[in-house]
C-alpha cells in the first residue's frame, strides 16, 4: 500500500512537472518566500528610514529600484512587502480552509442545515467582495491582524461552496454506504472518510484564494484601508507613489511588477494543480 501512494505520487509530480507554466509559477513563489523569510538579509536599507536628500531618486547604484517622496529605498520596501502579501497570503488560505470546509461538510452532509448555512454564505458572497472587504475594514480599523480576519471572512464562502458540492457527490459514493453499513456513525463519516476524498479540491481552491488574497491586500492597502500608511506593503508603495506617477514612475512601477507576477504565478499553480488533481480531467485525458 504504501508502495501505491509513493507512485500515485510520482505519478502527479510528474504530471505536474510537465506543465512549464506551473513549473515557472512554483519557481516565483519560492522566490518570493525566500525574499519573505530572508527580507532582512537581502534588503539594502531599512524599508523605514526616511532620507530627506534622496527623495524621489531614480533608480541606480545606490536605490536600485529608486525612492519615493519621503527618500525610502524602493528595492527593501518591495522586499518586506513580500512579507506581508505572503504571511497574509498563508494565514487566509489555512483559515479559510479550516472554517470552509468544516462549513461544507456540515452543509453538504445534514440536508437540515443547509438551507440556514448556505443562505448566510450567500448573503455575504451577494455583496461585491472588495465593498464588503472596505465595509469591514471600516469597523475594523487598519492593521495586519484585521486585514487578515476580514479576507478570511470575503473568501470563506467560497472554499464552503466548493466543499460542499464535493461532498454532496462524495456522500452517495458506495463507500459511504459500507461505512454506514458497518455502524459508522455520522461524525465519524463525515469528519474521516468524506474529507479524504474532498482533498483535491480544497488544494486547487486554496491556491486560488492565496491568489485572490494577494490582490485584494494590495487593494485595501491602495485604498487606504488596509494596512497602516508606514507599513512596506505592496499596496501602500504604490499608493503612495499614484501622485508621482509622471515624475517616478518607479516608485509604482516595481511593486506593481511584484503583485502581477505572484498573482500570475499562483494562478498558474492552481491551473496546474486542477489539471493533474481533477478527476474528470484526467478521464477526459
Amino acid at each position: 500500500m504504501i508502495k501505491k501512494e509513493k507512485s500515485g505520487f510520482r505519478r502527479i509530480l510528474g504530471k505536474f512537472m510537465k506543465n512549464p507554466t506551473a513549473v515557472f509559477g512554483v519557481f516565483i513563489i519560492i522566490v518570493m518566500l525566500i525574499m519573505a523569510v530572508f527580507a532582512s538579509q537581502i534588503a539594502t536599507h531599512d524599508p523605514l528610514e526616511i532620507i530627506p536628500e534622496d527623495r524621489l531618486m531614480a533608480p541606480g547604484a545606490q536605490h536600485w529600484f529608486g525612492t519615493d517622496r519621503m527618500g525610502r529605498d524602493i528595492f527593501s520596501r518591495v522586499v518586506y512587502g513580500s512579507r506581508i502579501s505572503m504571511l497574509v497570503g498563508f494565514v487566509v488560505v489555512i483559515l479559510t480552509s479550516l472554517f470552509g470546509t468544516f462549513l461544507g461538510l456540515v452543509s453538504g452532509y445534514f440536508k437540515h442545515l443547509d438551507e440556514v448555512i448556505m443562505r448566510i454564505l450567500d448573503g455575504l458572497m451577494a455583496f461585491p467582495g472588495l465593498i464588503l472587504m472596505i465595509m469591514i475594514m471600516a469597523v475594523l480599523g487598519p492593521s495586519l491582524m484585521n486585514v487578515i480576519i476580514t479576507l478570511a471572512i470575503v473568501y470563506t464562502p467560497r472554499m464552503a461552496r466548493v466543499v460542499r458540492g464535493a461532498v454532496l457527490v462524495q456522500k452517495e459514493q458506495t463507500y459511504v454506504e459500507a461505512a454506514r453499513a458497518i455502524g459508522a456513525s455520522s461524525f465519524r463519516i463525515l469528519f474521516l472518510h468524506i474529507p479524504r476524498n474532498c482533498i483535491a479540491p480544497i488544494i486547487i481552491q486554496g491556491t486560488m484564494i492565496f491568489a485572490y488574497v494577494v490582490l485584494a491586500e494590495a487593494s485595501l492597502s491602495f485604498l487606504g484601508v488596509g494596512m497602516p500608511p508606514e507599513t512596506p506593503s505592496w499596496g501602500v508603495v504604490i499608493s503612495s507613489g499614484k501622485v508621482f506617477l509622471r515624475r517616478a514612475p518607479w516608485i509604482c512601477f516595481f511593486s506593481g511588477i511584484a503583485i502581477s507576477l505572484c498573482v500570475l504565478a499562483l494562478n498558474a499553480i492552481g491551473d496546474g494543480l486542477r489539471d493533474v488533481l481533477d478527476p474528470r480531467l484526467n478521464r477526459k485525458g
